[in-house]
């Protein structure tokens, strides 16, 4: 069910599809633990020096800022950082959507709206529509568009004067952004995978938000199973405090932390059950592979969608799975990592009888 809801407590407004009141719930824990100033956001420690000059300099002059991109993985902050540029400026936040936008009228409605200073955050803004696209270049650029009065040969061009404003977008795939909007943006910033410290102190925050007690080996254990993002170490503390207050004392100790993401399936470097069905299925029933991706996806159940942008991305980055011309294979870790010996002749592993042959490298364009 589709129903317009307005902005929801993560902050993302408009459509959204509702699934029941625990999808509400964890919107809004995630909600609360979100940092609403920049000296609270921790890490990516080079995007936010660069973003807190431009906000500060900006507001030195009294004048809006220049336009922001923030690129990089789901899960890093590109939100939380829309969110606190405009808690920084001390104005308020319009919250839409590449996707939302499918014409040039629907982005003009928005645009002559806002109001002066105000900050306008497009998420996954390199899935904006093509006439929504130009408008918005001179949006940016001129801080005007051009409102159509009438159709065929009595339309007409109103230009409407936009009162200074700044653009926040988000994308997970900046090389899907067209140059002209690209180069629009005064301020780029790019997202990086977290490093497991920085996962602790994200995890010793949230806990002391959620006012929950918890072990330095706990905050470990969980930010060591976190994939490098702040939202899944968020939602796997979630997860371990249910157990700690179900079958626990209420204390987040590392027996606790162990003993939720084994029910949770979520091993130690962060494998969940897809993930180890893919390895398990290039593995054992295919012999290390090379495979095909929806050959792949019929053997472990899901949509060859799925296992290319949930699983794959993460077993590639950790040296897992590789992708030839031929179709994915496992690696020697992967290997390892599923306690099984590899059979001579196995991507990545000699031949019998050879201790030099191996298979050549991947590439990554397959």
């Amino acid at each position: 069910m589709v129903e317009d809801a307005g902005p929801d407590p993560a902050g993302y407004g408009g459509e959204r599809i509702v699934s029941g009141a625990a999808d509400d719930v964890e919107r809004a824990a995630e909600a609360a633990l979100r940092p609403k100033k920049l000296d609270d956001f921790v890490g990516q420690q080079v995007v936010r020096d660069q973003l807190s000059l431009v906000l500060q300099a900006a507001m030195a002059r009294d004048a809006a800022p220049d336009h922001v991109l923030l690129s990089g993985p789901p899960g890093l902050g590109k939100t939380t950082l829309a969110m606190i540029v405009a808690a920084e400026l001390g104005t308020s936040l319009r919250v839409t959507s590449g996707p939302a936008i499918q014409h040039a009228g629907d982005l003009a409605a928005v645009l002559s709206s806002l109001e002066e200073g105000e900050v306008l955050f497009i998420d996954e803004i390199h899935r904006l529509a093509r006439p929504a696209e130009e408008l918005l270049y001179v949006a940016m650029e001129d801080f005007r568009v051009d409102v159509v009065v009438g159709k065929g040969a009595g339309a007409s061009a109103i230009p409407l004067t936009l009162p200074p404003f700044t653009a926040v977008g988000a994308t997970t795939r900046s090389g899907l952004l067209p140059a002209p909007l690209r180069d629009r943006f005064g301020f780029t910033g790019h997202l990086d995978f977290y490093e497991a410290a920085e996962l602790e102190r994200v995890i010793l925050r949230s806990a002391g938000l959620l006012g929950v007690e918890i072990a330095h080996g706990a905050a470990h254990e969980i930010a060591g199973r976190s994939r490098g993002t702040p939202r899944i170490a968020n939602r796997l503390l979630r997860r371990v405090r249910d157990w700690a207050q179900v079958r626990g004392d209420g204390v987040l100790d590392l027996r606790a932390a162990r003993a939720a993401l084994e029910v949770y399936e979520v091993d130690p470097i962060g494998l969940d059950r897809l993930d180890r069905a893919v390895l398990d299925a290039v593995c054992r029933r295919f012999a290390g592979g090379p495979v095909g991706l929806t050959t792949l996806a019929m053997t472990v159940g899901e949509e060859p969608d799925t296992v290319e942008t949930v699983a794959e991305p993460y077993l590639v980055r950790e040296g897992l799975l590789a992708r030839t011309p031929r179709g994915r294979v496992a690696t020697a870790a992967a290997w390892q990592h599923i306690g099984i010996q590899p059979p001579p002749g196995a991507w990545g592993v000699p031949a019998a009888g050879s201790l030099f042959d191996a298979a050549p490298s991947p590439s990554p364009d397959a």
